[in-house]
């Protein structure tokens, strides 16, 4: 089974975007603003909130309700730089 690249690190970058470099050396911008009306994700409207995203077991997490899986990161972002 071959898996997707892992975060290596995260930024986020307003409004509602993240920039994520992965394990493979890409880099990719994820627009999360579809998600906001999902109540998991209620708290992400607050952009204060949003900057406090870090990278956790590849994962972008803010805190231990709120994530995002690195498939899903992967999969739905769109390329920025490609090494």
């Amino acid at each position: 089974m071959i898996m997707n690249p892992r975060v290596n690190s995260v930024q986020y970058q307003s409004p509602y975007l993240l920039i994520i470099t992965f394990t493979n050396k890409e880099v990719k911008e994820f627009d999360f603003k579809p998600y906001l009306e999902y109540p998991v994700y209620e708290g992400l409207k607050d952009e204060n909130y949003c900057k406090k995203a870090k990278v956790f077991n590849g994962a972008v997490i803010w805190d231990e309700f709120t994530d995002f899986d690195p498939d899903t990161l992967y999969l739905e972002s769109k390329p920025l730089i490609a090494v």
